[in-house]
């Protein structure tokens, strides 16, 4: 009986939590930020993916996705085929040369 009425408290508590977490926003940025870290690519990652060193130029990383992507495009999947654009997109800001103004 004692049991029971202790599951009942938790039970209450993590509702009223719920509730209190639901009326500030906390929850809610709790799920943003998760999802947000969950999506994040390393650029560990990125080079793993597409299988290439940190001394690779952009066009062998170019030329690596192309491969990559046509072959999940023809006889692979679309999560692997998702996997090799992000791991290009990963890797794309650190290549990119700065504009010089004219």
């Amino acid at each position: 009986m004692g049991g029971s009425v202790v599951g009942r408290a938790v039970l209450q508590a993590y509702r009223q939590a719920i509730v209190n977490a639901n009326k500030t926003g906390a929850a809610q940025e709790v799920i943003n930020g998760v999802r947000r870290a969950s999506k994040a690519m390393t650029e560990q990652e990125a080079r793993q993916i597409l299988g290439i060193s940190e001394k690779s130029t952009w066009e062998e990383i170019v030329q690596k996705y192309d491969t990559m992507f046509e072959r999940n495009a023809k006889n692979g999947s679309f999560y692997l085929q998702s996997k090799v654009h992000r791991a290009k997109e990963c890797l794309e800001p650190l290549y990119q040369k700065p504009d010089v103004p004219n």
